[in-house]
């Protein structure tokens, strides 16, 4: 539920107000348990003593107050120890005009007419799971923390500078220990500060006996009968687990060293999050992400992306389809004991402990409601069975590993300090039990179903956010990995590092129930990556059974990285999984079959083609110069040419690419036919240029550039219009909602790698801005960073439009001409100004939805709701298109 849809619920709930049903309805419009607000309706779970009011434990308090202040009222129940014993989140008092609540946790307080409820819907938020200033807190907290470690890390390097690999390793296991005592002592695993202030008091300022100090505390934290040691080591309890399990290297120290080390020992350790925990932390060793702390790390809200569509939103509906079912309950805790979760790039360990925790909540709430059901009878004792044995993963770098090992301990420590708080009783934290299958190593290299092994008695889930490389930026070494892991796929030299992810994926939960989602950059679903990657996938077998289209990274983090994400999930055709869309906006769509697009449509791949699938003209690339930029001018240069050489005026013309078509720039060329050589030559700045463009051009490495040193005076194309050009620029920008097309006069010169329609009609000019090709474009087009890369071959001969009639093309010419004759209103502005979102003209934007109207009207009579509609009506008819193999020549007025 987003907040957008949240305040829809409460509008519609404050319209129709019930007054014998509002409290109940509004605990529904928050998404509550439907079998709880039951309840709630019966009396079952109400522990309030007096008439007219309701009491949830930890949820809320009512009551309806229709005789006294409704002041006065919420002040009574603020002061009443038997409410209070309760622990309820908000208190509310209300006479159906005014409604007074109180969040006890945070002491806001809301005192509003009840017909502006809406507008305050986020007050009630936690009811909904929206507690968003605590995760900015938490976050600071951690890199504060981070940049304490990270000044000690280069103190210890000091003083024991790593020779090997033995030595790294060492070091990282020390960190790991360090930082699980530093966790121990906030958090009720060791006695409160015990373990900064045995250090302070039992060692010396100059710090050269602490490294003798931490063998004996790591000896003792792995040793059950302690009793031969020293009072102030006996104190601590026996850790073990793995963690201190073997004898490793402890580094030397100094005063420096000692003092950094009780500095952070100073902090609230407590207050860090084990959720983000690794990732921040893990920048310690890694110095040069310090500046950029976290950038790499994949928030609580991303993860959940995954985790939700992958299993966690089918546990949670099983959950509410067993209501207090003893039966269904018990079926229920079975399967939640039979999953395995599996991140093949951990990192530290993010999506691991998340998905533990959210498991570990649903255990709790299964419990929650066993007790429920055992009613007056004597109490259950429960104890969590969800293991950390449950969970693997496969980590590259040495000290994320060993990290993520200790933070999904660290998360265990929490999860049982949460079941302890609602049942009195949890677990014990120690002895440390296996803290998860956590290989280190590379996992294009490794074989799966050996780190997790797959077989029919349990539920296996792979997820997470493998690192994507596209193939400028691999080293060789990657290079290798995806030949030995991809080899056998059609190009896949030119697939993203991401593709060995994948498709090791796809080999392991083919012919299973399995089921992976990961993070990746949207480039896997758009240009050459989808006909290289996705037909071998949808050959196996496989579908796409829930996909969240394109959204911006985010993170909680100092810096976020500038990518725009996808989430995709995929499982075997048998599954027979509900094939769900999840929108930029948080909707989610059920649908028939989603293709590599991440659209609703056929599993048809859009591939490049030479000539265009509709009756349009051809459009093509702009002139390439291929002259060493001899045959370029800039503003200064020409006119200092044309002063001094007046002749030489008829030798230069205006080029655009997109910087200069949508910015405005100026530059130019020489331009010079055949017949002109002669006279071109006389003007000695032009005789000079075209000599040094042939000695470029034989300079070249380029066979065709070496015969072009012939003709040195001309492009390596010459392309012109006998009339007019439409040019459409490569590189547009992903925030614009129209491509920002246009039309230059035949003197102009579009120059390569921008497109040109040589000679259009005029409604090509309505088709190629509307908001159809758009849609299309942003779908099947390469990218540049976030911006979509235009390419004839891929967007323009590809993009699918019926034959229309000449009625139809007139209305679309009427619309082309209302654009201009908007666009030309406001001619002191330039193209990348009318089309910024922000800026463009409300005229402007109202000329372009006429314009799509009318094109969309060449469709259908109905006009289309949304893009999703655009998308799934586009594949439907490109696939007929293609089908009936119609690829007519193009067609030029």
């Amino acid at each position: 539920m987003n907040i957008e849809k949240l305040e829809e619920n409460i509008a519609a709930l404050v319209k129709n107000l019930d007054r014998e049903t509002f409290i109940f309805d509004l605990l529904l419009a928050y998404g509550q348990p439907k079998s709880t607000i039951a309840r709630l309706k019966k009396g079952d779970y109400n522990l309030a003593k007096n008439e007219g009011e309701i009491l949830r434990k930890k949820l809320f308090y009512f009551k309806c107050e229709m005789d006294n202040d409704l002041h006065l009222a919420i002040d009574q129940a603020r002061n009443n120890k038997t409410i209070a014993n309760q622990h309820p989140r908000f208190l509310v008092v209300t006479d159906y005009e005014t409604l007074l609540a109180v969040d006890t946790k945070t002491n806001d307080t809301l005192d509003i007419p009840i017909k502006d409820l809406a507008k305050h819907a986020d007050f009630f938020g936690p009811w909904a799971g929206f507690e968003k200033q605590q995760i900015k807190s938490e976050a600071h907290a951690d890199i504060k923390a981070a940049e304490r470690m990270g000044r000690l890390y280069d103190l210890i390097l000091q003083n024991n500078p790593p020779k090997t690999a033995d030595d790294r390793h060492a070091l990282n296991i020390f960190l790991s220990r360090l930082l699980f005592c530093f966790f121990a002592e906030d958090t009720g695993i060791f006695n409160e500060d015990q373990f900064t202030n045995s250090l302070a008091s039992h060692t010396t300022d100059d710090g050269n006996d602490l490294q003798a100090y931490f063998k004996r505390l790591f000896t003792v934290l792995n040793t059950k009968d302690n009793a031969n040691y020293p009072k102030f080591l006996q104190e601590f309890p026996y850790v073990n687990g793995g963690l201190f399990a073997n004898e490793s290297p402890v580094p030397k120290f100094d005063a420096k060293s000692r003092d950094m080390i009780i500095e952070c020992g100073s902090l609230n350790w407590k207050a860090i999050n084990p959720d983000i925990f690794g990732s921040m932390i893990q920048a310690v060793v890694h110095r040069d992400q310090r500046s950029s702390m976290g950038v790499h790390y994949t928030s609580v809200v991303n993860i959940m992306k995954v985790i939700e569509p992958l299993f966690l939103n089918e546990l949670k509906e099983e959950l509410e389809n067993a209501g207090t079912s003893k039966a269904k309950l018990g079926l229920l805790l079975e399967r939640l004991y039979r999953i395995r979760v599996f991140d093949p790039a951990c990192g530290s360990g993010n999506f691991l402990i998340i998905a533990f925790k959210e498991l570990c909540k649903l255990e709790i709430e299964i419990f929650k409601r066993l007790q429920t059901k055992q009613g007056g009878q004597k109490q259950l004792r429960f104890e969590s069975n969800i293991q950390l044995t449950q969970f693997y993963g496969i980590e590259i770098d040495d000290f994320a590993h060993e990290t993520a090992k200790l933070s999904l301990w660290l998360a265990e420590h929490q999860m049982n300090l949460a079941f302890k708080d609602v049942f009195s009783d949890a677990r014990p934290t120690l002895p440390l039990q296996d803290g998860g299958n956590i290989f280190c190593g590379n996992a294009t290299r490794l074989d799966w179903e050996e780190v997790c092994p797959n077989n029919e008695k349990i539920e296996v889930y792979i997820l997470g956010n493998p690192p994507y490389l596209g193939s400028r930026y691999q080293k060789t070494s990657h290079k290798v990995e995806i030949r030995d892991v991809c080899g056998k796929l059609r190009g896949s030299k030119k697939l993203d590092y991401i593709a060995c992810w994948f498709w090791k994926a796809a080999i392991f939960v083919k012919s299973t129930t399995s089921i992976f989602g990961f993070v990746s950059t949207n480039s896997i679903c758009q240009g050459e990556q989808v006909p290289l990657m996705w037909p071998p996938m949808f050959d196996l077998g496989l579908e796409i059974c829930f996909a969240h289209q394109s959204f911006p990274w985010s993170n909680n983090a100092r810096s976020n990285a500038g990518v725009t994400c996808v989430v995709i999930g995929i499982a075997d055709k048998t599954k027979n999984t509900r094939q769900k869309i999840i929108t930029s906006d948080n909707q989610t769509r059920v649908v028939t079959n989603i293709n590599a697009y991440l659209a609703n449509g056929g599993n048809t791949i859009v591939e490049k083609l030479s000539n265009p699938i509709s009756k349009f003209p051809k459009m093509e690339s702009g002139n390439k110069a291929t002259d060493g930029g001899h045959l370029i001018l800039s503003d200064i240069e020409k006119d200092t040419l044309v002063s001094n050489y007046p002749s030489s005026r008829i030798f230069v013309r205006q080029i655009f690419g997109a910087k200069e078509y949508l910015n405005g720039h100026r530059r130019w060329c020489l331009w010079i036919e055949n017949d002109k050589l002669e006279d071109a030559k006389q003007i000695p700045p032009i005789a000079e240029r075209i000599a040094k463009v042939r000695e470029v051009r034989l300079a070249s490495s380029d066979d065709g550039a070496i015969k072009l040193a012939d003709k040195p005076h001309q492009f390596r194309e010459m392309k012109r219009a006998r009339k007019v050009t439409l040019i459409c620029p490569t590189v547009s920008s992903s925030r614009r909602e129209y491509i920002p097309i246009g039309y230059l006069g035949v003197e102009d010169v579009v120059i390569a790698p921008n497109q040109a329609i040589y000679d259009p009609p005029i409604f090509m000019f309505a088709i190629v801005s509307s908001r159809m090709h758009v849609t299309w474009v942003r779908t099947v087009a390469g990218r540049l960073k976030t911006d979509f890369r235009y390419s004839s071959a891929l967007c323009y001969n590809t993009f699918p439009f019926p034959d229309i009639s000449k009625s139809q093309q007139d209305k679309l010419e009427e619309s082309v001409l209302r654009v201009l004759d908007v666009r030309e209103s406001h001619s002191e502005r330039t193209l990348a100004e009318l089309y910024d979102p922000g800026k463009m003209p409300s005229s402007l934007r109202e000329a372009h939805l006429q314009l799509d109207l009318a094109v969309e009207n060449c469709y259908r009579k109905k006009p289309f709701g949304n893009d999703e509609e655009r998308l799934a009506y586009l594949f439907e008819l490109y696939e007929k298109m293609i089908k009936s193999e119609r690829h007519p020549e193009p067609t030029n007025a």
